[in-house]
């Protein structure tokens, strides 16, 4: 394998993400027999196959999978040398990838632009996902920091607080409810509920929630694939929600949407800047780091005067 070059790594890697060896060429900026031409290279030198060939496309083997592992950790490790020598020469300027779930999409933007003004010279790029999809990015290491609810404990994080996060549950204004206070946990399990996907944070919290009446996680409501889509639902009479009250600030302010006087909620959550410990921090993510320690609660919606938050029951 000493013959190997940093473009059959990278060319493995493109087939993989791709299965095609057209598309990893055309990502690549390189033709097909190119291509094909190193992944033969590559199969000959290590005197394996690293690609089944399927009706479906190419499907690494398990000596593949060794392989694309060992090419991202090489490839991990030259972009930590990158970092470890603007360090060093105190560079400030930079490129920052940030993940963010999609609850935070709401306030990100401007997270980023606050940032930007005292770092010009640091160009961010923004991904938004669902919280299995930015997890996905941080194994990845396709993004440097994540903003999320909850860090996942199956890999090596280092997680920072950097603001509140209150739960909410909305309605529309002529809900029954709506003028209701004190309402128990016993009366809002009987009303249909429209609640995001599996493994998504505020539906953790919700099930946390409601997990003592009896036989309501067996039948939850109606999930829904977005927060924007819960809304428009909630707006539309179809059932109530429990939601990120960042999500909502607009629709509470125009009378669309109004929050429940629940006991126990909101439930007061965390906002978490998460990064992996087995990398270099590199100055641009240093420098995000302490701007989200200094200001990153007060380019949060602000909601405490709307509705005083309690903690979130243990």
């Amino acid at each position: 394998m000493r013959n190997l070059t940093l473009r059959h790594l990278r060319a493995a890697q493109e087939i993989a993400r791709h299965g095609t060896i057209v598309r990893a060429a055309n990502t690549l900026g390189l033709t097909p027999p190119a291509i094909t031409i190193q992944l033969k290279q590559i199969e000959e030198d290590a005197g394996v196959i690293l690609f089944d060939r399927t009706n479906d496309g190419l499907r690494p083997t398990a000596a593949g999978l060794a392989f694309i592992d060992a090419a991202q950790m090489i490839e991990e490790r030259l972009r930590q040398l990158d970092d470890e020598i603007d360090a060093i020469k105190g560079v400030r300027a930079g490129t920052l990838a940030l993940g963010v779930v999609s609850t935070a999409k709401y306030f990100a933007p401007r997270l980023m632009a606050t940032f930007k003004k005292t770092h010009p010279d640091i160009a961010v790029s923004l991904t938004i996902g669902n919280r299995a999809e930015i997890i996905a990015k941080l194994k990845n290491h396709d993004v440097d920091i994540a903003l999320m609810g909850r860090s996942p404990s199956d890999m090596p994080l280092h997680s920072v607080v950097f603001g509140d996060h209150p739960l909410v549950m909305i309605a529309p204004p002529d809900h029954p409810l709506a003028k209701r206070r004190d309402i128990t946990k016993e009366e809002i399990a009987r009303e249909h509920f429209l609640i995001r996907e599996p493994g998504s944070g505020t539906r953790i919290s919700l099930e946390i929630f409601l997990g003592e009446i009896p036989g309501k996680l067996e039948d939850l409501g109606t999930e829904m694939s977005s927060n924007e889509t819960i809304k428009q639902a909630v707006m539309a009479g179809l059932g109530i929600a429990f939601i990120s009250a960042h999500t909502i600030a607009m629709e509470l302010e125009f009378g669309k949407l109004v929050t429940l006087d629940v006991i126990g909620m909101p439930i007061r959550r965390q906002w978490f800047s998460v990064t992996r410990t087995d990398r270099t921090i590199s100055p641009a993510m240093n420098a995000f780091q302490v701007f989200l320690r200094q200001r990153g609660a007060q380019c949060l919606p602000f909601f405490d005067k709307l509705y005083p938050m309690q903690q979130e029951p243990v």
